[in-house]
């Protein structure tokens, strides 16, 4: 996919990394410095062991990847082996709007990021609703 619909270009890696960075930072308190601390990369595909990892066939098929123990799982005795990750993959998500058709762009991207940080966090469909509005 190297334009979208009506010939439009398709937002390149460091075009998407900001619009992901941009979701972050307009994260209401107290979720939006706790986010800082996770590392977001944001890559076209996700890289093949953790497809294989998944036991995914498609890539397009993987929109976004928490990597790391949930803080509701960590313990002061975990060693870490990493930081704890986002990852957003580029083109999965604009398959996915360009399917869907319904939303911005900048929307479906909040929409991954939240999702991942919910697995970070540990957040309820509660905790997700009050900051990410899709589920209305």
């Amino acid at each position: 996919m190297s334009s979208l619909p009506g010939n439009t270009p398709a937002p390149d890696l460091a075009s998407f990394e900001m619009m992901a960075h941009a979701a972050r930072e307009a994260l209401p308190p107290p979720y939006g410095e706790a986010a800082l601390a996770v590392a977001l990369r944001v890559e076209d595909f996700a890289p093949d062991y953790i497809l294989s990892e998944m036991e995914i066939a498609d890539p397009l098929d993987l929109t976004g990847l928490y990597e790391g123990i949930p803080l509701t799982e960590k313990s002061v005795m975990d060693q870490p082996y990493g930081p704890d990750t986002i990852w957003l993959f580029r083109r999965a998500i604009l398959e996915e709007w360009t399917d869907r058709g319904d939303v911005p762009l900048e929307t479906l991207v909040a929409h991954v990021l939240v999702h991942e940080l919910a697995h970070h966090f540990g957040w309820s469909d509660d905790d997700i609703a009050a900051i990410d509005r899709w589920w209305e």
